[in-house]
Order: structure tokens, then C-alpha cells, then sequence
């Protein structure tokens, strides 16, 4: 019984880290750098749902162009295809924020 009680705040942790695990995993597949979807993945994963983020990081598995193929047009263009307005103003902010270290 006492290692269950141990472990239950440990699994409750990993699962909050999760969300924003995939969501950085999910915009370096659309063609992000490693350090700017670090960034945007950490401002993102506070302001929106998880299932918000499960849709953005469902983004990544959709790509097919190159890493290095993929412009700042079609990224937003991918965001806004998602039809939620929540999700384009955190991304914004998070990518100026991210780009200039505010």
C-alpha cells in the first residue's frame, strides 16, 4: 500500500509532462527546429487544453515535406486549418515570444 502511495504522485507528474512532450515531438515533425519547438512547446503547454495540443502535435505525423521544406506560411497555414482560435493566438505569441527571447 505504501509504494502505491509512492508511486501515484510520480505517474500523476509523467502525465502532465506528456501533453508537452508531444507537442514539441509534433512541431519538430512539422519542420521546427529542436530549440524553437522546445520554446514554443513549454509557453504552449500552460495556456492550452491537452486536447488542444493533441491536435497540434497530430500536425506533425501529417507532414510531408522535408525539415528544411517547410515555411513559416505553411506552418500557420497548418494552425489556422485547425479552426480554433485559441490555438492561433498561443502559437503566435509563443513563436514571437520564442523567436525574441520575450
Amino acid at each position: 500500500m505504501r509504494v502505491l502511495a509512492l508511486l501515484l504522485p510520480a505517474l500523476a507528474l509523467s502525465a502532465c509532462a506528456t501533453p508537452e512532450t508531444r507537442l514539441r515531438s509534433g512541431l519538430i515533425g512539422m519542420g521546427l527546429s529542436e530549440r524553437q519547438s522546445t520554446c514554443m512547446a513549454d509557453r504552449m503547454a500552460h495556456k492550452l487544453s491537452i486536447t488542444q495540443l493533441r491536435r497540434i502535435a497530430a500536425l506533425g505525423s501529417l507532414r510531408n515535406q522535408p525539415l528544411d521544406k517547410l515555411s513559416q506560411e505553411e506552418f500557420l497555414h497548418r494552425i489556422r486549418a485547425l479552426r480554433d482560435h485559441e490555438i492561433l493566438a498561443v502559437t503566435l505569441n509563443a513563436a514571437a515570444g520564442c523567436a525574441f527571447g520575450f
